[in-house]
């Protein structure tokens, strides 16, 4: 199956749909670990906007979000500003707006990640912690902290799996990432079925290797735990 000179692309498309899922990644286990606070605070009103944040995040397309923080919010803001007699034009770089994107969406899933795994962590090992005259910062730290993590890794390894495959969805920001990429070569050469497929191939080599490093990473954290 040849791919008429257009591998390169595929290949720097593969690398960039990689960082992409990474960066995003990121912010969505820093909003997760931030809302998910929030959903488990007494504070009334944090738990008004996460809860909010969550809902509304999961009830709208990805594709949609995208569209509308590329096209929509830009085009909202200037209109504004032209009713106000300004001037202003706003062009959003494709890839900080498709990861902060990714990252938001993302982020709300990640938040029910480190709700439950807070919520998995024992209560008498938080009790025994604060008995032993243990601040609340300093339990969190030595005692919360780690066993969430244990817990939320099998969750947070489901939500990058369906995030890296989400990142195709950039393509309509014509962020040259895989799915770009190979839209391009398909297009030029006329060959949709080979690109695709060779494109579908990347995106399973990717996921493979992800499960590989969860393995990796679930056996690292469990270790020396006690199996029933």
């Amino acid at each position: 199956m040849g791919l008429q000179g257009y591998g390169w692309l595929l290949l720097d498309g593969a690398k960039l749909t990689v960082l992409v899922g990474l960066s995003s990644m990121t912010i969505a286990i820093f909003l997760g670990l931030i809302a998910s606070w929030g959903k488990l605070t007494s504070a009334r009103f944090a738990r008004g906007i996460a809860s909010t944040y969550t809902t509304v995040v999961r009830g709208i397309p990805e594709l949609v979000l995208i569209l509308l923080v590329y096209y929509g919010i830009p085009t909202l803001i200037q209109d504004i500003a032209s009713a106000a007699g300004v001037d202003l034009i706003i062009d959003l770089n494709p890839f900080t707006a498709g990861v902060g994107t990714i990252g938001f969406i993302y982020g709300a899933f990640a938040t029910e990640v480190f709700r439950g795994a807070y919520l998995a962590v024992p209560k008498g090992q938080i009790e025994a912690a604060r008995a032993m005259g243990m601040s609340t910062a300093l339990t969190f730290r030595r005692i919360t902290l780690p066993q969430m993590w244990r817990f939320a890794l099998p969750g947070l390894g489901n939500v990058w799996m369906v995030l890296i495959k989400a990142t195709a969805l950039i393509s309509v920001i014509q962020l040259p990432e895989l799915m770009r990429n190979a839209d391009i070569a398909s297009r030029a050469t006329r060959m949709p079925f080979t690109f695709y497929f060779a494109a579908s191939l990347l995106y399973l080599l990717i996921t493979i290797v992800s499960m590989l490093f969860q393995q990796k990473a679930e056996s690292w954290a469990n270790r020396g735990v006690r199996r029933s």
